[in-house]
Protein backbone atom coordinates (compact mmCIF):
# COMPACT_ATOMS: atom_id res chain seq x y z
CA UNK A 1 0.00 0.00 0.00
CA UNK A 2 1.23 3.49 -0.76
CA UNK A 3 0.10 6.98 0.29
CA UNK A 4 -0.77 10.04 -1.76
CA UNK A 5 -2.27 13.49 -1.37
CA UNK A 6 -4.92 15.18 -3.46
CA UNK A 7 -5.88 18.84 -3.25
CA UNK A 8 -8.77 20.79 -4.69
CA UNK A 9 -7.52 24.35 -5.04
CA UNK A 10 -10.31 26.94 -5.17
CA UNK A 11 -10.33 30.43 -6.67
CA UNK A 12 -13.38 32.57 -7.47
CA UNK A 13 -15.84 29.67 -7.33
CA UNK A 14 -13.65 27.40 -9.48
CA UNK A 15 -11.50 24.36 -8.75
CA UNK A 16 -8.20 23.76 -10.48
CA UNK A 17 -8.75 20.42 -12.19
CA UNK A 18 -6.09 18.39 -13.96
CA UNK A 19 -7.18 16.53 -17.09
CA UNK A 20 -4.87 13.52 -17.11
CA UNK A 21 -3.97 13.20 -20.78
CA UNK A 22 -0.16 13.53 -20.88
CA UNK A 23 1.39 10.76 -18.78
CA UNK A 24 1.99 7.26 -20.16
CA UNK A 25 0.57 4.26 -18.24
CA UNK A 26 -1.51 6.56 -16.06
CA UNK A 27 -4.23 4.83 -14.03
CA UNK A 28 -6.09 8.19 -14.19
CA UNK A 29 -5.77 8.49 -17.97
CA UNK A 30 -8.56 10.63 -19.41
CA UNK A 31 -9.99 11.49 -15.99
CA UNK A 32 -10.19 14.90 -14.29
CA UNK A 33 -8.72 15.04 -10.79
CA UNK A 34 -7.28 17.53 -8.33
CA UNK A 35 -3.56 18.15 -7.82
CA UNK A 36 -1.35 15.77 -5.85
CA UNK A 37 0.85 12.73 -5.85
CA UNK A 38 2.80 10.09 -3.97
CA UNK A 39 4.58 10.58 -0.67
CA UNK A 40 8.35 10.59 -0.60
CA UNK A 41 10.06 8.63 2.16
CA UNK A 42 9.48 10.22 5.60
CA UNK A 43 7.07 12.93 4.35
CA UNK A 44 4.01 13.90 6.35
CA UNK A 45 0.70 14.37 4.49
CA UNK A 46 1.12 18.15 4.72
CA UNK A 47 4.71 18.08 3.42
CA UNK A 48 3.65 15.90 0.48
CA UNK A 49 0.67 18.17 -0.21
CA UNK A 50 2.76 21.35 -0.36
CA UNK A 51 5.55 19.76 -2.43
CA UNK A 52 3.18 18.16 -4.95
CA UNK A 53 1.09 21.32 -5.41
CA UNK A 54 4.23 23.40 -5.96
CA UNK A 55 5.76 20.85 -8.36
CA UNK A 56 2.59 20.44 -10.43
CA UNK A 57 1.34 24.04 -10.46
CA UNK A 58 4.00 26.46 -9.21
CA UNK A 59 1.62 27.53 -6.42
CA UNK A 60 2.77 27.86 -2.82
CA UNK A 61 0.03 26.89 -0.36
CA UNK A 62 -0.23 29.12 2.72
CA UNK A 63 -3.04 27.23 4.46
CA UNK A 64 -5.24 24.24 3.75
CA UNK A 65 -7.98 22.08 5.23
CA UNK A 66 -7.38 18.36 5.79
CA UNK A 67 -10.77 17.01 4.69
CA UNK A 68 -10.50 13.24 4.72
CA UNK A 69 -8.70 10.02 3.99
CA UNK A 70 -9.73 7.72 1.18
CA UNK A 71 -8.69 4.08 0.99
CA UNK A 72 -8.66 2.75 -2.57
CA UNK A 73 -8.77 -1.00 -3.13
CA UNK A 74 -8.56 -2.43 -6.64
CA UNK A 75 -8.22 -5.77 -8.35
CA UNK A 76 -5.96 -4.04 -10.89
CA UNK A 77 -3.82 -1.54 -8.93
CA UNK A 78 -1.93 -1.46 -5.66
CA UNK A 79 -4.03 -0.27 -2.70
CA UNK A 80 -3.69 3.39 -1.75
CA UNK A 81 -4.37 5.75 1.14
CA UNK A 82 -5.15 9.19 -0.27
CA UNK A 83 -5.11 12.22 2.04
CA UNK A 84 -7.65 14.74 0.76
CA UNK A 85 -7.21 18.51 1.14
CA UNK A 86 -8.77 21.76 -0.03
CA UNK A 87 -7.17 25.19 -0.18
CA UNK A 88 -7.99 28.68 -1.36
CA UNK A 89 -4.94 30.34 0.22
CA UNK A 90 -2.03 30.24 -2.22
CA UNK A 91 0.30 32.44 -4.21
CA UNK A 92 2.69 32.14 -7.12
CA UNK A 93 2.69 31.92 -10.87
CA UNK A 94 1.07 28.90 -12.47
CA UNK A 95 3.18 26.59 -14.60
CA UNK A 96 2.06 23.50 -16.50
CA UNK A 97 3.15 19.96 -15.65
CA UNK A 98 3.73 16.73 -17.55
CA UNK A 99 0.81 14.93 -15.84
CA UNK A 100 -2.04 16.65 -17.63
CA UNK A 101 -3.69 19.89 -18.68
CA UNK A 102 -4.98 22.08 -15.84
CA UNK A 103 -8.10 24.19 -16.10
CA UNK A 104 -10.11 26.30 -13.64
CA UNK A 105 -13.56 24.66 -13.73
CA UNK A 106 -16.64 26.29 -12.15
CA UNK A 107 -17.41 24.13 -9.12
CA UNK A 108 -21.01 23.59 -10.26
CA UNK A 109 -19.66 22.09 -13.54
CA UNK A 110 -17.14 19.67 -12.02
CA UNK A 111 -19.63 16.78 -11.81
CA UNK A 112 -20.11 17.06 -15.61
CA UNK A 113 -16.47 16.04 -16.18
CA UNK A 114 -15.10 12.53 -16.78
CA UNK A 115 -14.52 11.55 -13.13
CA UNK A 116 -14.00 8.29 -11.28
CA UNK A 117 -17.31 7.24 -9.68
CA UNK A 118 -15.70 7.23 -6.24
CA UNK A 119 -14.45 10.78 -6.79
CA UNK A 120 -18.06 11.85 -7.27
CA UNK A 121 -18.80 10.58 -3.75
CA UNK A 122 -15.99 12.44 -2.01
CA UNK A 123 -16.52 15.60 -4.09
CA UNK A 124 -20.14 15.67 -2.91
CA UNK A 125 -18.85 15.35 0.66
CA UNK A 126 -16.50 18.29 0.08
CA UNK A 127 -19.30 20.37 -1.42
CA UNK A 128 -21.60 19.52 1.50
CA UNK A 129 -18.94 20.75 3.94
CA UNK A 130 -18.91 17.36 5.68
CA UNK A 131 -16.23 17.46 8.38
CA UNK A 132 -13.27 15.09 8.22
CA UNK A 133 -14.32 11.71 6.86
CA UNK A 134 -12.95 8.27 6.02
CA UNK A 135 -14.07 6.75 2.73
CA UNK A 136 -13.19 3.30 1.40
CA UNK A 137 -13.68 2.73 -2.33
CA UNK A 138 -13.40 -0.75 -3.87
CA UNK A 139 -12.99 -1.09 -7.63
CA UNK A 140 -13.13 -4.06 -9.98
CA UNK A 141 -11.46 -2.77 -13.11
CA UNK A 142 -12.87 0.73 -13.62
CA UNK A 143 -16.15 -0.12 -11.88
CA UNK A 144 -16.86 1.00 -8.31
CA UNK A 145 -18.33 -2.02 -6.52
CA UNK A 146 -18.33 -0.88 -2.89
CA UNK A 147 -18.10 2.34 -0.90
CA UNK A 148 -17.92 2.72 2.87
CA UNK A 149 -18.22 6.10 4.59
CA UNK A 150 -16.87 6.24 8.15
CA UNK A 151 -17.05 2.44 8.35
CA UNK A 152 -20.62 2.10 7.07
CA UNK A 153 -21.51 0.74 3.67
CA UNK A 154 -23.12 3.20 1.26
CA UNK A 155 -26.03 1.43 -0.42
CA UNK A 156 -26.25 3.91 -3.27
CA UNK A 157 -22.80 4.35 -4.80
CA UNK A 158 -23.80 7.62 -6.46
CA UNK A 159 -24.54 9.38 -3.16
Amino acid sequence: MFSTTLCYIEKEGRWLMLHRIRKKNDLNEGKWIGVGGKFLESESPEECLCREVQEETGYLLHSWQYRGIITFVSDRWESEHMHLFTSSDFSGEYHSCDEGVAEWIPIEKVMDLNLWEGDRIFLKLLLSAVPFFSLKLVYEGDMLVQAMLNGKRLESLSS
